[in-house]
Order: structure tokens, then sequence, then C-alpha cells
């Protein structure tokens, strides 16, 4: 049994939407939003409640230290094992998240990486790590901006795989192996854009009322270049430090957030394997109640 998507922009109720299907089919939920994949921040990036997750199980939420990096290759890899775990006892995958790249790897495929050439990596080896990263930094600086730049070996990963496939390693890590892939199931939840920013506004106060000052207070002093795109995390860093108040802090987490919103928006309107469902305020709460 294929996996069945719910994906659309933050705020638009995916994870209630998820958690009925599931609970009428029998399903699990799976996690395919980048943030909600990391431990220490439930409240900045909305994860479920204990209580939810005591309804149904939920797969890859809070799973991550926040040191690490994360891209869409990690993800598809933990994701695929994790749905084929689900498949393998009977039961169906409901993956659910904002994350367009995340969703497309399982979609559609990761298209393969070269194979490794041992000659070129014992040249590379002969570099020193600075000149390797300012290397890396020169043909891919998107791709070395995303990389935890202190791993020798994501270094030495990445710059291979520019050399010998002749494009951006990040550039190939979001190649497709389907152009058109077959037999995928799922919903894209929409919203009017004035009720969607104002579900939108009402969920960053809520979060703030709901502990976020306190989270983003106590992370580690070393938090990975991914965890700190999280809304929320550098806005309220800012509060923190005095940079800012309380207030401005909130106008500009519901802004980013709106931001976002509508970038995923555009995102998965091009994604035509999904059937669009667009919400009002009246259908959400009968839904949701």
């Amino acid at each position: 049994m294929n996996p069945f998507y719910i994906v659309g922009p933050t705020g638009s109720g995916k994870s209630a939407v998820a958690l009925k299907l599931a609970q009428r089919w029998g399903g699990e939920i799976v996690n395919a939003d980048a943030y909600q994949l990391y431990a220490g921040i439930p409240t900045i990036t909305a994860a479920p409640s204990s209580e939810d997750k005591s309804r149904v199980p939920h797969h890859l939420y809070e799973v991550c230290a926040l040191e690490e990096e994360l891209n869409v290759v990690r993800y598809v890899s933990m994701a695929e094992a994790v749905i084929n775990e689900i498949q393998g006892r009977g039961r169906r995958a409901i993956v659910v998240g904002g994350s367009g790249l995340y969703i497309k790897g399982l979609t559609h495929g990761l298209a393969d990486s070269p194979p490794g050439d041992p000659g070129l990596r014992q040249a590379m080896e002969e570099v020193s790590e600075a000149d390797r990263v300012a290397w890396l930094q020169k043909l891919d600086l998107a791709g070395a901006r995303q990389m935890n730049l202190r791993n020798p070996r994501y270094v030495m990963r990445a710059l291979e795989m520019t050399l010998l496939a002749g494009v951006p390693a990040s550039v190939l890590k979001a190649g497709w192996k389907r152009d058109e892939p077959e037999g995928v199931e799922g919903i894209a939840v929409s919203w009017e854009r004035a009720a969607l920013y104002e579900r939108i506004n009402r969920r960053v106060e809520s979060m703030i009322q709901g502990g976020a000052l306190e989270e983003v207070a106590a992370l580690p002093e070393t938090v990975s270049q991914t965890a700190l795109k999280a809304i929320g995390v550098r806005e309220i860093q800012a509060y923190l430090r005095g940079d800012c108040s309380l207030h401005e802090a909130i106008e500009a987490i519901q802004q980013a957030s709106r931001r976002y919103a509508k970038r995923q928006g555009s995102w998965f309107r091009r994604e035509s394997i999904f059937r669009n469902l667009s919400f009002d305020e009246a259908c959400a709460l009968e839904l949701f109640s």
C-alpha cells in the first residue's frame, strides 16, 4: 500500500488532517517537516503534542540532535526505511509536512550520485582542509552554506561529486529519478490567503505563550545551520540579546512565517500529483473538532 501524502503551507492544519485519517485508516504518521526532525524545539516547530502521539504512532519527530546538519538525501534515507517498516506490518504510512524538497525526494526519487573515484580522492587528500573548503565554496557556494564545513568527510564527498558530475553537488542531490511518478496519492491543503495568515499570526502568539522563549534560551551553544533556519529561533535570540522588543520579535516571526507559507503554497501548486483540498474556517472547525 503506497504512502498517502498530506502537504501544504505552515499553519494550514496538515497535522490535524493526518491525525484524523490515521485514526480512520489505522495508519501511522511520518514527518516530512525539516525542522520537526530536531529534538529540543517542539514549540518553535509546532511538533505534535504528546496527546496526539499517544493516539496513533508518529515517526521521525524530534529524532535528530540540534548540532546535526540535515539535507534531502539523509531525510529520504530515514523516511524510506520507516515507510518500508510500516508497510511491512500491513499498515499505511501517512506522510505529512511542508518541506517540499524532502517530499519530492520521496515521491520522485533522488538521482543516483556518481560512484567514488579513489584517484581523485587521493589527490584531494593532499590538499589542506582549509583549501578544500575554499575549493568547495568556489564550485558550490549554495551547497557549502548548507553543510557542516568542519566535517572533512562531508566536504570531501561534496567536492568529489561536484568534480565527477561536472555540476554542483547541491544541484545533483536535488535531481530526480522520476519526472512523472505514478501511483502517488495525497492532498495539498490550501486556504484563502488572509485566513491562512490570520491562523499563522495566532499560532505565533500561542507559541510565545507556550514556552518558545524558554525553549530558545535553553538551546546548546552549537546549533547546526539547518536548525538555525527554523523560524523563530533567530528572532527570539535577537530578543533575548536585547536587540529588539518582544513585540518586534513576534512581528518578525509572523512575517517570516507568512513569507514561508507563501513560498510553500507556490511550491505545492506546481506539484500536480496532489489533489487540492481548500479549507475555510467553517470546514476546519468541523474537521478539527
